[in-house]
């Protein structure tokens, strides 16, 4: 029978190591090569086949790849902008906004210069759709809508810059609906604050509302905010100025009774 000495057995694990190290390094470099001498024509081909296919992670490694190895080919300027929608498709959020941000500022006079403006906007209402659908369920406090209020801004963009764009109808829809949220929030904070008697805070959240949400359906009970928290702070003669226009613009709002008004935190 033979017997391996210490060195030898010491020697035979090394070999055993490096072999398998070159095998996962054959495996990354294979991964990293693989269309190493890929015609830009073929590799665009077969990242359209695996956008067409829905297969949207293949469809981004590609067109990554395209984008490497051909920045300045025949296919770069639409291969950088189905990236974008692979990165969408793909729920990479962010990868999808910075990608769209990007293609907008390296090719500002592409002829679909709109739908980049537009897929930002649609990664951004994805991104935040939790705060979205959560909202009534958390303390809006504590909940950072800044994805949401991104997507407002990137649909706001999008149908200032191009208002006859295809994508201008479902934008301004998207708007409404982001722009109510948005006002609704400000408000549950400024109530959060009232409860507590910053009423300085609570001032601020309403007029933020009532200047940047002006079109808003919260912009009354921003104004009844407004009013109450004038009060708290003893700063009667702002407070009847904020009041006169709420009776002005909102003579039945549920917060005044006749000549009075109902304060819903003061005591």
């Amino acid at each position: 029978m033979r017997v391996f000495s210490a060195a030898n057995r010491f020697g035979v694990l090394a070999l055993s190591f490096a072999l398998l190290a070159g095998c996962a390094s054959n495996d990354t470099t294979s991964d990293e090569d693989q269309y190493a001498g890929v015609a830009e024509r073929e590799l665009y081909d077969r990242a359209r086949d695996a956008l067409d296919s829905n297969r949207f992670n293949i469809a981004v490694e590609r067109l990554e790849a395209l984008d490497t190895r051909y920045p300045f080919g025949e296919h770069a300027e639409q291969a950088q902008l189905e990236l974008v929608y692979a990165y969408y498709k793909n729920d990479d959020w962010e990868e999808a906004r910075a990608a769209a941000s990007r293609f907008i500022r390296l090719h500002p006079d592409h002829p679909q210069i709109d739908y980049a403006y537009y897929l930002r906007g649609l990664a951004a209402w994805q991104a935040g759709r939790f705060s979205l659908e959560r909202l009534r369920l958390i303390d809006i406090s504590k909940r950072d809508l800044g994805a949401t209020r991104d997507a407002y801004g990137d649909f706001r963009e999008l149908i200032q810059r191009y208002p006859q764009s295809e994508y201008a109808p479902d934008a301004k829809q998207r708007i409404v609906y982001l722009r109510e949220l948005l006002a609704r929030h400000e408000l549950h904070v400024a109530d959060y604050y009232l409860r507590r008697g910053a009423y300085l805070a609570a001032v601020e959240r309403g007029r933020w509302v009532v200047e940047h949400y002006p079109e808003s359906n919260a912009t009354h009970d921003a104004l009844a905010t407004m009013v109450e928290g004038y009060q708290g702070l003893d700063m009667d003669d702002r407070a009847d100025e904020v009041l006169a226009v709420l009776r002005e613009n909102a003579p039945d709002h549920d917060q005044l009774d006749g000549n009075r008004f109902a304060p819903k935190y003061l005591d």
